[in-house]
């Protein structure tokens, strides 16, 4: 098991490095493609609790990520982000869910569009965020923070857990997981995030360099939220009775199981530049 998770996590991360070089459209396009199969896997867990998503709207919703994209590149869409045409799409999206039910007869009911709506803001919304931060200046090196700020959480958070971890946590929503083992985390992440911006800075990646303590700052907040993000796909599956969303990779399960802690990590990353850096 651990020598099939190693295998495909190397494989996966061989794959990351090649979109992320490969240019903001290449990067947007299978950021897109992944939250369409976040998106399916989603509505399956739910499916499997009784629950009947509108799967097409929420399929169609993924669309937007390509657009932000492409607001990025020469086809510039930003009018598409006008608050008008933003409040429309959505009071659009609710007078076609709520068709379902009063034309399905209640067939399709209130909880059915309240998970449409929450898979949307959970997969589409959240996803949009990793696009956001590569199409930041200087993008392709602070796309990277996302990455190490949810596999270095996760990763020193598990060795922590393993070694000295004693004081559960979590014990109904996640029963391996430790105090020890999440301040591992942080700490890990704190480190790696430091490390990462003393070679920003040191190769000249960048125009105009960014204080070290920010790094520090990041690690911190990555280091706590990845894990709030770890542990709400946890309540997820759990509420619901699935082990796994999906089997896409093999040991590390579906996208959501592996992109959960990136779904959280990626806002903090895009905010922070924009709110404090920028």
């Amino acid at each position: 098991m651990h020598k099939t998770r190693i295998i495909s996590g190397g494989i996966g991360f061989i794959l990351l490095v090649a979109v992320i070089l490969a240019g903001s459209m290449a990067f947007t396009a299978a950021i897109t493609l992944l939250s369409l199969i976040g998106m399916f896997e989603f509505y399956n867990a739910v499916s499997k609790g009784g629950y009947k998503p509108v799967r097409i709207i929420g399929y169609i919703s993924c669309l937007v990520i390509f657009i932000v994209g492409l607001q990025a590149g020469e086809n510039n869409l930003s009018f598409l982000f006008n608050i008008e045409y933003i409040t429309f799409g959505l009071f659009a999206m609710i007078c076609i869910l709520f068709s379902y039910v009063v034309f399905t007869e209640n067939k399709v009911n209130i909880n059915d569009i309240s998970l449409t709506f929450f898979g949307i803001f959970y997969v589409v919304f959240l996803f949009s965020f990793v696009v956001l931060t590569r199409n930041m200046e200087a993008g392709q090196y602070y796309i990277w923070l996302v990455f190490i700020g949810a596999f270095a959480t996760d990763t020193f958070a598990y060795i922590f857990g393993n070694l000295i971890g004693k004081t559960k946590i979590l014990p109904v929503i996640s029963p391996k997981k430790s105090l020890e083992g999440s301040i591992g985390g942080i700490v890990g992440c704190v480190l790696l995030m430091l490390i990462y911006g003393l070679i920003i800075d040191s190769m000249g990646w960048v125009k105009d360099s960014v204080a070290l303590y920010h790094f520090i700052v990041i690690g911190i907040l990555c280091g706590v939220i990845s894990q709030i993000g770890d542990w709400a796909a946890s309540a997820i599956k759990r509420y619901i009775g699935v082990k796994d969303y999906g089997r896409i990779m093999p040991g590390h399960g579906g996208v959501l199981d592996r992109f959960d802690s990136i779904l959280f990590v990626a806002p903090v990353i895009y905010f922070y530049f924009s709110f404090f850096i920028r």
